[in-house]
């Protein structure tokens, strides 16, 4: 397995809004994903984050705010010894049409592009059915958390090639579970 973790931001990071999150102020990290991510990387895992943000399409924010948001997840992070590679974003609505947005794998594939890496079998941790379409569809192990939407997604079932997907309360249980399994 390759030394790369792949994240969902909103739901799994931070705590998700039907209303979107358009300013840093507005982004709240989910209670232990700054430090999980912070661990993760300490262990020797490089990250990177995989998020659709229509927002921007639908003229809520704009790629500077977007670019704001990201930078505080990231200080939060450096703050913690962490570090996060890279964040690969969607910013195209629903009915754009494009090969980026989840449940496509556009942004997987730009993430093993960019850092010319495979990523089979990587984890791709995510709280809804989109992102472990997109993981799978891309060769990823998908990984669900229970956070954001997640409880929602098990609620109402995975489909059968994604059965068998490892299910977590948060990103902090399962940084743990491969931490742990990785001494």
């Amino acid at each position: 397995m390759n030394k790369l973790i792949i994240l969902d931001r909103d739901g799994v990071i931070n705590e998700d809004s039907d209303a979107f999150i358009k300013t840093d102020d507005e982004c709240i990290p989910i209670p232990g994903s700054i430090d999980a991510i912070a661990r993760l990387y300490k262990a020797g895992y490089q990250i990177v984050v995989a998020t659709n943000q229509s927002g921007i399409a639908r003229g809520l924010f704009d790629e500077l705010a977007l670019a704001r948001i990201h930078q505080s997840i990231n200080d939060q992070v450096e703050a913690l010894g962490g570090m996060i590679a890279g964040f690969f974003y969607c910013p195209h609505g629903p009915d754009d049409n494009c090969l980026c947005r989840k449940p496509l794998p556009g942004l997987v594939h730009q993430i093993a592009q960019e850092l010319n890496i495979s990523v089979a079998n990587v984890p791709f941790v995510g709280d809804s059915l989109r992102d472990l379409q997109a993981g799978q569809s891309a060769g990823c192990q998908p990984v669900l958390v229970l956070t954001g939407k997640g409880s929602f997604t098990v609620t109402d079932g995975l489909p059968a090639p994604l059965a068998d997907t490892a299910v977590y309360d948060d990103l902090a249980a399962f940084a743990n579970s491969l931490i742990k399994s990785d001494s």
